[in-house]
């Protein structure tokens, strides 16, 4: 179906739904992209991309504007809550023929995915109904405009509105892990992928370039504080190596809690879900917008090559759900390892630690 004139609807204008929008534009295709939200700034926070992220921007042809961004990661540090090491992944080996990992602010990925999509977002529209024709899909939008689409694309994360609407699942599940995230400037000098690993809670440093660390951290729980840098700052307070002046340079937080979502179908008709709408994770393995890439890619390669819409969408999900399925049973074996008493965990990871992190991605080496 490349280059036919298919009336494809993209929600959302995050990672996913631009992503998939510049791989439509790639194959042929002219999808609208709507976010309900007005345009603005992104929140400061940055973003670690595995090799698998950049062979989808190769393959998105959207490495070159992305190379100049951020910092090459070449290796993981993994601490115990005193600074002492555990162990360590060497990227460049993990992800060799595959792509180079990096960190970069979200906001900058997120323009060049803007530009890379190609035609204009349409801010404020929210869809209000759906309607499942035969052979199309009928959407209304909040401000009473009504329109046909071949294709709905839901790229509106884990607190999907086109979900819902399809009938294709409910809220999303907490993964029970308060996360927090801040850019830090002026602060201490960190030059790989460093973490400190405590009792169900840690604290990670990536560089992010021109002296930026994005930090994340989390713990377990089910109700953000009201005050995040306090709480890190009592959390963390008795953390070593990088941390403490990690904490004296703090600002601005931004807090949340984690979410999953497990389906037991990615469409409905026609309208499909991709991104976090379909399979979100807690951020562990940091793939969140590595698979909303992929995504993109399979499914503008599903349309191209299959003689229907409903085949497409088969075929689509026949490909990506071994990934995400991967993807999600890993993050899970890593998460219940924060129940285990460092007493007990710390010494397997300085034994085999490198060898069980290097694992949990040993599926996503291979082809898409």
């Amino acid at each position: 179906m490349g280059g036919s004139p298919l009336r494809i609807l993209v929600v959302g204008a995050g990672i996913a739904g631009l992503a998939v929008a510049r791989a439509l534009r790639m194959a042929g295709f002219r999808p609208d992209v709507t976010e309900k939200l007005p345009p603005g700034e992104l929140a400061d926070t940055g973003l670690y991309l595995p090799g698998n992220a950049a062979r989808a921007l190769r393959q998105l042809d959207l490495d070159g504007p992305v190379r100049p961004l951020g910092q090459v990661i070449h290796r993981q540090r993994f601490l115990d809550a005193a600074g002492a090491p555990l162990c360590e992944v060497d990227l460049d080996a993990l992800w060799v023929g595959v792509g180079e990992c990096r960190a970069l602010p979200r906001g900058e990925l997120h323009r060049v995915l803007l530009t890379g999509a190609g035609g204009a977002v349409r801010h404020g529209a929210e869809v209000r109904t759906i309607d499942l024709l035969p052979g199309a899909v009928g959407v209304t939008f909040v401000d009473g405009t009504s329109t046909e689409y071949d294709l709905v694309i839901g790229a509106d994360g884990p607190r999907s509105s086109i979900r819902t609407l399809a009938a294709l699942g409910g809220p999303p599940r907490p993964t029970g892990q308060v996360v927090y995230r801040s850019v830090v400037r002026d602060g201490p000098s960190v030059d790989e992928w460093t973490a400190l690993l405590g009792q169900r809670a840690g604290f990670l440093m990536v560089p992010i370039g021109a002296g930026r660390l994005h930090c994340y951290a989390d713990e377990t729980g089910t109700e953000p504080p009201a005050d995040p840098v306090a709480r890190l700052r009592e959390l963390f307070g008795a953390y070593g190596g990088p941390v403490p002046e990690v904490l004296d340079s703090l600002e601005h937080v931004h807090v949340g809690i984690t979410d999953e979502v497990e389906l037991g179908r990615w469409s409905r008709g026609r309208v499909l879900l991709v991104g976090d709408a379909a399979h979100a994770t807690a951020p562990t393995l940091s793939q969140g917008a590595a698979m909303a890439l992929e995504d993109a890619v399979v499914l503008a390669e599903s349309l191209r090559a299959a003689g229907s819409v409903e085949a497409a969408l088969t075929a689509y999900e026949s490909r990506r759900r071994p990934r995400t399925r991967w993807v999600r049973d890993r993050t899970r074996d890593r998460n219940r390892t924060r129940d285990v008493p460092p007493a007990l965990r710390d010494p397997l990871l300085r034994g085999r630690g490198g060898r069980i992190f290097g694992e949990h991605y040993r599926l996503l080496l291979g082809p898409l």
